[in-house]
């Protein structure tokens, strides 16, 4: 059994090497490159398609276990619903179901990812990607629960006037400025509930670079001692 499980071992990292590559070239694709094209050809639709291959992408990266699969499905699809649905039918029930799933979806793969990165003991590429990767999924995760907020309770946030609110893109470059610390002060939350999710996403992203910084130094730092102790040897 115990030689099956180590025969199967470096099959089962080949098939998922780069995984969250994937993941991260898409979110950064949805990041710039799909309000580039939104903006010179109004093509709305590419978002959609960005956002889908992101929970696809998310999907396949914590898809070692079947039962992760299952429940990263399960959670996925009502936010794509949510998502595609807006082509059709402006449902304000379904966006707010569909965003709260796409957060808990968000807040299982970064949980996933982050056992997977702290249960290595050498830094490789891929724990790299999945560290930034993690960062980044943090402000997604972030965007839907501003967006709820500020569906269920209109008027939580203030941007600039002539923009429709109601625009995820909005709470995208809202969370990341939150995340980051930058703050420019041209989207205030407004609402008690808000400021306190607004200062909660500041706080958790400036500790999970303070926690994982330290910690990928430490990984180095030993693995650099272990190779040079065996060379010793």
């Amino acid at each position: 059994m115990d030689g099956d499980e180590k025969t199967c071992l470096p099959f089962r990292q080949i098939c998922f090497k780069g995984r969250f590559l994937n993941l991260l070239i898409f979110i950064i694709a949805m990041l710039v490159v799909g309000p580039l094209f939104e903006e010179l050809v109004n093509l709305r639709i590419l978002m959609d398609i960005l956002w889908s291959a992101i929970f696809i992408s998310a999907i396949y990266a914590v898809s070692q276990k079947k039962h992760h699969v299952l429940i990263g499905i399960v959670l996925a699809l009502p936010m794509l619903a949510a998502i595609w649905s807006r082509h059709f039918v402006e449902y304000h029930a379904l966006q707010v179901v569909g965003y709260l799933c796409g957060a808990a979806f968000i807040l299982f793969t970064i949980i996933q990812m982050l056992i997977f990165i702290y249960s290595h003991k050498e830094v490789t590429r891929d724990l790299i990607v999945g560290a930034a990767v993690v960062y980044f999924l943090m402000a997604i995760m972030w965007t839907f629960i501003f967006s709820v907020v500020e569906t269920l309770h209109p008027g939580s946030f203030t941007i600039p006037q002539g923009q429709d609110i109601q625009d995820v893109q909005h709470f995208i470059y809202y969370s990341f400025v939150t995340l980051t610390t930058l703050g420019y002060g041209d989207i205030t939350p407004v609402t008690r509930l808000a400021r306190s999710f607004s200062t909660l996403e500041a706080v958790m992203g400036q500790l999970y670079l303070v926690v994982q910084v330290a910690w990928l130094v430490g990984v180095h730092v030993s693995q650099s001692m272990l190779k040079n102790y065996r060379q010793d040897e």
